[in-house]
C-alpha cells in the first residue's frame, strides 16, 4: 500500500512516500515560517525522484496537530487539494501519536513533547501494548513545563524539541517516583512515522470525511481576540468603525452648515 505522508506541525517539515513499511523517498527540512513556500516543491521532488504519480497512490496521510497553527493549515489544505484531484482516501494522524511511532519498539510509556507558543509545550502519554497496538494513556495537553512534570508519576521516556528545551524545568517539577529517561536522539516529528500510523488506520478502513480542521489544543490568537471582542467578527468591527467615522464626519459638516446659515 503506497501513501504520501505530510508532517508540518512544527518548523521541521517532513514529507515521505511509503510502500508499506518501505520508505520510497523522503524530504526533511527546516521550514520555519516557510511551509507555504516549501511544501509543494518538496512533494513534487518526491514524485519526480520515484517516478510515481499521485493517482498511483493508495492513500494520503497528514499530521493534524497539535502544533504550529500556520504549519498545520498549510499541510492540511495541501493534502486536501491533492485529495480533491485524485479522490484518494485520506487519513488523519495526531502529531504526538505519530511521534510515538518513532519509538515503536520501546516498552516504557512514551511522552513526546513539542513546543507551543508563549513558552508552553504540548505533550501526551502513550504505551505500546503489543505490535501495532498503541494505547493512549493521556490525551493531548498544553501547559508549562512545570505542569508537564507534575503529570509524571512513574517510568517514562521523554523526547522531542519541547523536551530538549524544557528538560530542566520538567525534571525539577516531576515527582520523586517519576523515573525519567530521554530518547537517544531529539526525535523530531517525522512523515515516515506519521505514514506508518496512517497505514495502520487505512488498513482498518478509517477515512477522513468532510469538514476537517486541525487539532488545536490551544486556541488560535484570532479566536481569542474574537471572544474578547464579545463575539464580533473582524469584518463587522471594521464596518462599524467606518460607519462611526462617517457618521462623525457628516455630523461635523451638518454643524458647520448650521453655524454658517
Amino acid at each position: 500500500m503506497k501513501v504520501l505522508a505530510v508532517e508540518t506541525a512544527t518548523p521541521w517539515q517532513s514529507v515521505a512516500l511509503l510502500d508499506g513499511e518501505r520508505v520510497l523517498a523522503r524530504c526533511d527540512q527546516d521550514a520555519a515560517g516557510s511551509h507555504a513556500r516549501l511544501l509543494l516543491p518538496a512533494i513534487d521532488r518526491l514524485f519526480s525522484d520515484t517516478g510515481l504519480l499521485p493517482a498511483q497512490l493508495d492513500g494520503l496521510v497528514v499530521s493534524i496537530g497539535p502544533g504550529s497553527f500556520t504549519g498545520l493549515r498549510v499541510g492540511l489544505s495541501t493534502v486536501l487539494g491533492i485529495r480533491t484531484i485524485t479522490q484518494l482516501p485520506l487519513v488523519l494522524v495526531p502529531t504526538l501519536e505519530g511521534m510515538a511511532w518513532n519509538l515503536c519498539d520501546v516498552e516504557l510509556p512514551l511522552c513526546p513533547v513539542i513546543n507551543s507558543r508563549r513558552g508552553e509545550v504540548y505533550w501526551a502519554l502513550f504505551q505500546w501494548r503489543e505490535k501495532n497496538r498503541l494505547e493512549r494513556l493521556m490525551p493531548e495537553q498544553v501547559g508549562t513545563a512545570a505542569a508537564l512534570g507534575t503529570h509524571l508519576s512513574g517510568p517514562v521516556v521523554l523526547y522531542g524539541e519541547g523536551w530538549e528545551r524544557e528538560k530542566a524545568a520538567i525534571r525539577a517539577s516531576a515527582a520523586p517516583v517519576a523515573i525519567v529517561t530521554e530518547a537517544a536522539a531529539q526525535m523530531r516529528p517525522s512523515a515516515v512515522s506519521v505514514g506508518l500510523a496512517g497505514l495502520l488506520r487505512l488498513s482498518r478502513g478509517e477515512r477522513a470525511g468532510l469538514g476537517i480542521s486541525p487539532l488545536y489544543i490551544q486556541r488560535p490568537e484570532a479566536e481569542l481576540k474574537y471572544e474578547q471582542s464579545g463575539g464580533v467578527s473582524p469584518v463587522t468591527r471594521r464596518r462599524e468603525k467606518v460607519a462611526r467615522k462617517l457618521k462623525a464626519r457628516l455630523a461635523g459638516k451638518s454643524a458647520h452648515s448650521r453655524r454658517k446659515g
